[in-house]
């Protein structure tokens, strides 16, 4: 008897002991795949080479691309996009850069040169500063171009002007263009005043929302489908779509896609703030947390207990009030937002003593119209001036839904 409880007990030890090796090895292998899982959640279009290499082979290839025109290997390795194509013998004969530069290291607004990529050799053009569009001449014996930048959604970031400018040059000398999409990370909400066609700059190309909650991928199909492009023309056009991708998706850009866009907070708070770009009101250019605060040297009040100074940094050589105190509001520790947030502007203006001197030129060009300024200095409330967008954002909803690729 105490022999057959002996066996019985070390067969049920032995078995458990089996058992929690196995468990433990499916734990290890279920929290391994969940890891991968998550960072192969949405695919860029860019990480499906199968879908366009074999559109580049035997051609000479151009490609508008910046620090974010990368294809990841997990969450820390990546090779650029041109790094890659040249690996698979693919001929890039020519880069064309954005604002910020083929590195993204230049200035907001800062002229970026043309040159030749240190590594690669390949020549660079630059479609920032007095040549924003390629011309002709840059564009001879190109066979296809390839686009391939990361957008934030976002009216007044000139990455979709330049690509107005590329499908533009391209229709005219009859070169297709390849996107590769990339998610939005304010692709899931739709807002602010419509831009009016007499206020067109290159931060405001067309008439559409400061946000519109599109990808690149799906932009480029309303500028084709409304005719946006000189004379009518159309753009030969394929987007290599995204894999696993819906608006309501929340996406964290892992290389960030400008200097002063740092982290997930300034891009989620840059519809909002921006729009100080065109007051006398800093963003935080000149500090460590770009488009999270804002303040200026003549917003009074004992209630600001908030100060900071800017100084010149990677981001901005000679920011606005460069090392003068600036009071204000700390914007990096709330929750994200799923609207343009009006009250930072109102609130930044009632609080400015001389309302004269708050707005300048630049403000109208980035709100699309000249009413949200009139509506400000005539202390219309966030929810009279909300009301007043909502016409053009429900038409604007409504034509936006053919050119969608994601739900």
């Amino acid at each position: 008897m105490i022999s057959y409880s002996f066996k019985n007990t070390y067969f049920l030890l032995f078995f458990l002991f089996f058992f929690s090796l196995i468990s433990c090895s499916q734990s290890k292998s279920s929290k391994f795949q969940v890891q991968e899982d998550a960072v192969l959640e949405i695919l860029p279009g860019a990480q499906q080479t199968n879908l366009y290499l074999k559109l580049l082979a035997s051609k000479n290839v151009a490609v508008v691309a910046n620090q974010t025109s990368v294809i990841f290997k997990d969450q820390k390795n990546y090779t650029h996009i041109v790094d890659s194509l040249l690996l698979h013998k693919i001929n890039v004969s020519k880069v064309f850069s954005p604002e910020h530069g083929f590195r993204g290291d230049a200035d907001a607004g800062e002229k970026v040169i043309d040159g030749i990529d240190a590594k690669t050799g390949v020549p660079i053009v630059s479609l920032y500063g007095s040549n924003k569009k390629p011309s002709k001449e840059q564009l001879k014996n190109i066979d296809v171009v390839v686009f391939d930048i990361q957008d934030v959604g976002v009216r007044f970031y000139t990455y979709i002007s330049t690509l107005h400018y590329v499908m533009e040059a391209c229709a005219e000398q009859g070169i297709p263009i390849i996107l590769l999409d990339r998610p939005n990370p304010n692709g899931q909400y739709i807002d602010g005043p419509m831009l009016e066609i007499e206020h067109t700059s290159f931060v405001g190309m067309h008439p559409i929302p400061v946000v519109y909650g599109m990808t690149i991928g799906e932009y480029a199909q309303m500028i084709n489908g409304e005719n946006w492009l000189k004379n009518n023309i159309k753009c030969d056009l394929t987007v290599i779509p995204l894999k696993n991708y819906n608006h309501s998706n929340t996406y964290s850009l892992p290389i960030k896609p400008s200097p002063n866009l740092p982290n997930d907070k300034a891009i989620n708070l840059y519809p909002s703030l921006c729009f100080f770009e065109g007051t006398n009101v800093s963003v935080g250019r000149g500090t460590e947390k770009q488009f999270q605060i804002f303040g200026s040297p003549f917003m009074k009040s004992t209630a600001l207990n908030f100060c900071f100074t800017p100084q010149p940094n990677s981001g901005a050589k000679h920011p606005m009030h460069e090392n003068i105190e600036c009071c204000g509001f700390d914007l990096s520790n709330i929750e994200n937002l799923n609207k343009i947030e009006l009250s930072y502007l109102i609130e930044a203006y009632s609080l400015t003593e001389d309302k004269s001197k708050f707005f300048n030129s630049f403000f109208t060009k980035l709100a699309g119209t000249t009413k949200l300024q009139e509506q400000l200095e005539d202390n219309y409330s966030t929810e009279e001036i909300y009301n007043s967008w909502k016409p053009n954002l429900e038409s604007f909803k409504k034509m936006r839904v053919k050119y969608l690729l994601y739900k």
